[in-house]
């Protein structure tokens, strides 16, 4: 981005652990943000969610020297009206998704760009849903966004250029990298780190080894900087299953049913960082 183009104005659908995450990257970047969520408790949590981010990325050094962008929340897409790019990030579900574009797209103007959010589900099946395809692109931003600085983007068979420059303008910004990849059930990183996450976790299960010790082995020996299951529990463990099912239903790969440890943490609230406990405990972390 140039010192001559204008900042863009962003608004984010969802205030869960990406949309709080994706906020706070934009706003240590400068980035003004309305951040659009209907649940009220939810709503209410963010600001202080977000400001936790936003120190964290101040302590590890990875804040900008920019001022700090403004945050709005509201309780209605009518609240995205004056946005130049709408990111989605709305829970996993192609209907929910579907649904939430749809309706922000009958606010915008015709120039704004829509991005989905989602780790798996094909952009252009979701853009098939949309009164507007040629809008819809796809950023997979991955958490903590303040920390990774390369981006998934996915151009669907029916996005028009000036969605894929406004795209690039943000994450210009964003001071983020964008790596495009072709259109698919959960692209590059979904596809190869969900189901080594879902065999990770099935060795645990059929008890050969524990989960700090699986992931010390990746890490010390593949190179994975923070291993499977540490990486499980940032992403949240509920998250990951539903996109495991998206990838199982597209692809018919049985390495994609979730495995029976992952669903049952998942029933008994085991959700990773942001409930507490998922394959390690996060004491403190939970209000």
């Amino acid at each position: 981005m140039t010192e001559e183009e204008p900042t863009p104005r962003l608004a984010v659908l969802g205030a869960g652990v990406m949309g709080a995450s994706i906020t706070t990257l934009a706003l240590g970047r400068g980035v003004p943000v309305v951040l659009v969520e209907t649940d009220p408790v939810r709503r209410a949590d963010a600001p202080a969610r977000i400001e936790r981010e936003l120190r964290t990325a101040q302590l590890m050094g990875v804040r900008s020297d920019k001022p700090r962008a403004e945050l709005v929340t509201g309780t209605s897409v009518t609240d995205c009206a004056d946005a130049d790019i709408v990111i989605e990030a709305v829970t996993e579900d192609a209907g929910l998704k579907a649904a939430a574009l749809t309706e922000v797209s009958g606010i915008v103007r015709p120039d704004t760009a829509l991005i989905t959010n989602t780790s798996s589900i094909p952009v252009d099946e979701l853009a098939a849903k949309l009164p507007r395809p040629e809008s819809l692109l796809g950023v997979h931003f991955m958490n903590p966004t303040y920390l990774i600085g390369t981006v998934e983007v996915v151009r669907g068979a029916r996005t028009a250029q000036h969605a894929v420059d406004s795209v690039e303008r943000l994450l210009a910004a964003l001071d983020r990298r964008g790596v495009f990849v072709g259109d698919g059930p959960g692209f590059v990183t979904s596809r190869v780190l969900h189901r080594m996450i879902n065999d990770a976790a099935r060795v645990v299960e059929e008890g050969r080894a524990s989960a700090e010790d699986v992931d010390l082995l990746m890490q010390e020996c593949l190179g994975h900087r923070t291993g499977p299951l540490r990486t499980a529990d940032l992403i949240g463990i509920d998250n990951l299953v539903d996109s495991l099912w998206v990838l199982h239903q597209r692809t018919g790969d049985e390495g994609c049913r979730p495995c029976d440890l992952l669903l049952r943490k998942v029933r008994d609230g085991e959700h990773g960082r942001k409930s507490g406990q998922g394959f390690y405990p996060y004491p403190g972390l939970v209000p």
